[in-house]
């Protein structure tokens, strides 16, 4: 399949050049990687293109790190995170089946732009995180994969209250996240969206990926943690507002 003629050279750099600096920012600052990419790439790909091109290429850079992570999580929080991620996946996909791609690219942005407001302010859930309230957060984040393609804000959220230990917090985000690629493709293809385009292109983002992540790696230095993650902020914040229907 011929990529260029599909998309277009100039839509491709910009896919390009968006999972590059997702990467990178995901690399800097810890976080924000989906923030970054998806308001940009729902600029260009229809909402299911978007979905599965990030999931794609996010399935393969984080593989070497499954065995470290699985030795550190705390598995009763990750079997209820997934079971709520599971049963509210469908539902996530169903309601995106049935909006316009304008209403995704308005949730992808709004989501970016709350989950940095609650960053910068410091939210935090307050009470104890119970097993039914970790299930309902897994429910959450499956709503929000299925209909916006963002898992990752409920869990980090839930997680920036957590009593476990920072080794266990990271393990249990980590794997959590891998899995819901892993259960979002097949559920994709029931729905009848696995698009085979996305598929080949998702695959192609992988280099940019992977440079990204190799350049955060080697520019990185903790004593300026505080302004990799104002920069990964400023980037989020942009991307988020660039993705925005009105400006079109």
């Amino acid at each position: 399949m011929d990529l260029v003629e599909t998309y277009g050279i100039l839509q491709l750099a910009l896919l390009g050049s968006a999972a590059f600096l997702a990467a990178l920012v995901g690399g800097l600052s810890g976080c924000g990687s989906a923030l970054v990419y998806l308001p940009i790439a729902a600029q260009v790909l229809s909402p299911f293109q978007a979905i599965t091109t990030i999931v794609i290429f996010d399935l393969i850079g984080p593989l070497p790190l499954v065995r470290q992570a699985s030795r550190d999580c705390d598995i009763g929080d990750l079997a209820r995170l997934l079971a709520g991620l599971i049963l509210a996946l469908p539902l996530g996909l169903l309601t995106l089946t049935l909006v316009a791609p304008e209403v995704f690219r308005y949730t992808v942005s709004f989501v970016a732009l709350f989950m940095l407001a609650s960053l910068i302010l410091g939210f935090r859930y307050r009470d104890k995180l119970s097993a039914p309230l970790i299930f309902a957060t897994g429910g959450m984040s499956g709503f929000l994969q299925g209909v916006a393609g963002l898992p990752g804000p409920p869990v980090i959220l839930l997680y920036m209250a957590s009593a476990l230990s920072a080794q266990a917090i990271r393990a249990n985000t980590f794997l959590f996240l891998l899995m819901t690629d892993m259960v979002l493709l097949p559920a994709l293809a029931l729905f009848g969206k696995l698009d085979t385009s996305a598929i080949i292109l998702g695959i192609a983002l992988i280099i940019p990926t992977l440079a990204g992540s190799v350049l955060g790696a080697r520019i990185f230095r903790p004593g300026y943690e505080r302004m990799y993650r104002g920069g990964a902020y400023a980037i989020i914040a942009a991307s988020a507002l660039s993705g925005l229907p009105l400006w079109s």
